[in-house]
């Protein structure tokens, strides 16, 4: 058993002056069998904390409904194993560059929710998911004999509201759940963002990425009682698709770390591992001057520029970090610990294929009929694909048929001939219908939901309707395409049309192909082509794919491959023939 106390002075282990030195690694971007590397890695770099967020949304998938709450537990005992203490945020809202900031889309896509505030059915959904989860982190608080230091309230609360009774609702509700280690806030130190997102009682920090000294000034300002803390301190960021890549010195950013340690801090270095946005959980960031107010999801890679690299490499950040942390260091550091090894690189062509089409009835059997286009969340589809089927009645003379709210890029057929790709920016191409009847069908694709501002909560699919010039188009059919554990599903060899007929022409393509290992190493995927989709290993899938870049290449990591032969499968949305794959030894990120 061991306390933890937070003074004016500074930080207090059992009576005792501590700095808190963290490090976010974040266990649902990777793995669980490399846990213990990027942990070890953490400590080498002069660590004696990590921090983790948790992903509501990732862990309750259905109203009521859990999914391996547990790993974040065991991520706990491997931290401690590693010798690091813990910070944990539970949100419920995260930011991260998580789909939907961690919000499950079961609950966001409700009409009578209102988020982040004292709204009685949001409320209900977070105390019922905390009632599963704040019980299993108070076990390893280090006054329990675990190693949990701290426990967020909220996140950034002060970047989008200002309903305090929210934020000491849940202050209140991590208490009486069993929390008794320090609760904190971290918000920009901007006025109005610490001004909104503060507790009194509760300890307040800081996130930046510059100016250390005008930081810690703020909040000083703001609360004279609290001992200087940067939650995150921002060394590198993301990418969006579409965008370049973003990098920063590594001196420079240690000479930040440098002056934040001088001046008497404690810090969490965000990120110190990034890892990877596998599957559909990318988020994305929507309007603002840096993408002009145009939908910017995120890249698959969360490398995020930090120290320890996607795949678990120290970088030249890491040994400048090193350097400086070892100067507050009470003893030598452990060694740094080697990566897995590499691939070598070699090329996969795949050898049988599949017409999304050809198998509608397999991957989306369920049809819904309705006078307007349901969106995804109306479907019970939180990602994926979703085939909208209506008809324009003629003849009439080219008129722009629009697709308001579209979230986030469609494939157009007309009389199943591929007509035309939309995305949010160019959603309202000119039809005209020659005769009696023209047959429309709309393929749209979900990319990641918004994870930070005002606009949280999107919804996805065609929201706010169809029109062809001021006419509403009214009579749907809907056919949700859930991609989850796709490649299990599809009947490899079947006969072209056996889904049907009246089913679009061409379409998206699943490409299947396979190469061998001689043993398990790490690695990158990359089609050599253009096209937009996403890649499967063995069952599991990468993430998406997207040849506008930056990211060039998958991480592919060493558990998910077997010795001997494994199995790939690319579903190419743009009905792309089947490319070369290329398996390389080092990441294309831009």
């Amino acid at each position: 058993m061991h306390r933890f106390d937070v003074t004016p002075g500074g930080f207090l282990l059992d009576g005792r002056p501590h700095r808190v030195l963290s490090g976010a690694l974040h266990y649902f971007r990777v793995l669980p069998a490399q846990w213990p590397h990027r942990l070890a890695m953490l400590r080498a770099m002069g660590l004696n904390c990590v921090e983790t967020y948790v992903p509501w949304n990732l862990h309750e998938p259905e109203p009521g409904v859990q999914h391996d709450v547990g790993a974040l537990g065991e991520f706990l005992t491997r931290a401690a194993e590693a010798g690091l203490h813990a910070i944990v945020r539970p949100g419920p809202y995260i930011c991260a560059e998580w789909e939907n900031g961690g919000l499950p889309a079961w609950l966001t896509g409700r009409d009578d929710v209102r988020l982040r505030c004292m709204d009685g059915p949001f409320l209900e959904a977070v105390d019922g998911w905390f009632d599963v989860l704040v019980p299993l982190i108070a076990g390893h608080q280090i006054t329990r004999g675990g190693n949990v230091l701290m426990v967020q309230v909220e996140n950034e609360y002060g970047s989008y509201g200002s309903d305090r009774a929210y934020l000491r609702h849940l202050a209140d509700g991590l208490v009486r759940r069993g929390i008794d280690v320090p609760l904190f806030t971290s918000d920009g130190p901007e006025a109005h963002m610490l001004t909104g997102g503060t507790l009194p009682g509760v300890l307040a920090t800081v996130n930046f990425g510059n100016d250390p000294e005008a930081a810690f000034a703020a909040l000083a300002e703001h609360r004279p009682q609290d001992p200087p803390f940067c939650m995150e301190y921002w060394n590198g960021w993301f990418d969006h698709w579409g965008e370049g890549h973003t990098s920063r010195d590594a001196a420079d950013a240690a000479d930040v770390l440098d002056r934040m340690l001088a001046a008497g801090a404690s810090v969490n270095i965000y990120m110190a591992h990034g890892g990877t946005n596998f599957g559909t959980w990318a988020g994305a960031n929507r309007g603002g001057p840096d993408h002009a107010g145009r939908h910017a999801p995120t890249v698959t890679s969360y490398d995020y520029d930090a120290p320890v690299d996607e795949r678990g490499a120290p970088t030249e950040k890491y040994r400048c970090f090193r350097e400086v942390l070892a100067k507050y260091a009470t003893g030598p550091l452990p060694d740094v610990p080697e990566p897995a090894p590499l691939l070598t690189p070699a090329e996969v062509t795949p050898v049988e294929s599949l017409r999304l089409f050809d198998v509608l009835d397999v991957l989306g059997p369920r049809v819904v009929s309705a006078p307007v286009p349901p969106t995804f969340e109306q479907l019970g589809l939180t990602h994926g694909l979703v085939l909208y089927r209506t008809a324009l009645p003629g003849p009439r003379p080219p008129l722009p048929l629009t697709l308001d709210g579209l979230a986030d890029r469609a494939h157009l057929f007309l009389d199943g001939k591929p007509a035309a790709v939309l995305d949010a920016d160019d959603p309202a191409p000119e039809v005209a219908v020659p005769g009696e009847r023209l047959r429309v069908d709309v393929l749209v694709e979900s990319m990641g939901r918004v994870n930070y501002g005002p606009l949280l909560g999107e919804r996805k699919g065609i929201v706010g309707g169809v029109r062809h010039a001021l006419q509403w188009v009214h009579g749907y059919e809907a056919h949700p395409v859930d991609l989850a554990g796709a490649p299990g599903r599809l009947p490899w060899g079947r006969a072209a049309g056996a889904a049907g007929q009246g089913l679009p022409e061409g379409g998206p393509v699943f490409h299947r192909g396979w190469f061998e290992v001689d043993s398990p190493a790490d690695g990158w995927i990359a089609p050599t082509g253009p096209g937009k989709g996403y890649i499967w290993i063995n069952g599991f899938c990468l993430g998406r794919h997207w040849s506008r870049g930056p990211q060039g290449s998958l991480h592919l990591p060493w558990p998910l491959l077997r010795p001997g032969r494994n199995e790939i499968v690319v579903l190419e949305l743009d009905g792309a023939a089947p490319t070369t794959l290329a398996i390389r030894a080092e990441p294309s990120l831009g």
